[in-house]
């Protein structure tokens, strides 16, 4: 693992951390605003167990954001913005990369520079797919949760809390069971056509 991938993925959870701070403030929520969380200074999103994971495994984790769902103007609405906006803005930042990228393959120019943009552009894909699952306490469960019914809200927030352990379950399960039986992992045949399709269409015409 090279300090390329390293500060790329740093990048990605510091972008993806911070917009859920910011905008869980903008619909009237302060709390992340008040523990200093609406910044990009890497170091506010850092998780401790996390950051020490990324240096062991290559795979690492931010902290997360603070929400007191009872401040924002529409609690169930702005919740699942809340959430979008991580995973959103990892797209938009592969979006943006994706610029200077395009240039390069058709101009030239340094290889380093060219392998580190395209290091960027993956992980912040690959960091919005992964949120995008519809399992706690990933971004997509939340999301979600603006289609339940109201009078099953409640119940649907319980869930999330306990949730957790079948994401873990899941995970095990995925990474290693499947693998090790049928040599394939479900979760990463998913995550690699919606990669190839989404990367594909940020560059298209590369």
């Amino acid at each position: 693992m090279g300090i390329d991938f390293i500060v790329a993925l740093v990048v990605a959870i510091t972008v993806h951390e911070f917009s859920h701070a910011w905008v869980a403030n903008y619909l009237g929520d302060p709390t992340a605003k008040y523990k200093g969380r609406v910044t990009l200074n890497p170091v506010a999103h850092l998780d401790f167990m996390g950051t020490i994971m990324l240096f062991l495994i290559g795979l690492g984790w931010g902290k997360p954001v603070p929400v007191n769902a009872a401040n924002l103007h529409n609690p169930k609405r702005d919740s699942a913005l809340v959430s979008l906006a991580g995973p959103a803005s990892n797209i938009l930042t592969a979006i943006l990369i994706a610029i200077p990228y395009k240039y390069l393959v058709t101009h030239g120019g340094s290889p380093a520079v060219f392998e580190f943009l395209r290091t960027i552009f993956d992980l912040n894909i690959i960091l919005a797919l992964f949120n995008f699952i519809p399992l706690p306490p990933l971004d997509g469960s939340k999301m979600i949760g603006v289609f339940v019914p109201d009078h099953k809200y409640a119940a649907y927030q319980h869930f999330l809390y306990d949730g957790v352990k079948y994401f873990v379950a899941f995970i095990l399960i995925d990474s290693f069971v499947l693998p090790s039986i049928f040599g394939v992992s479900l979760l990463w045949i998913v995550m690699g056509n919606a990669y190839d399709l989404l990367s594909s269409l940020i560059l298209i015409g590369t």
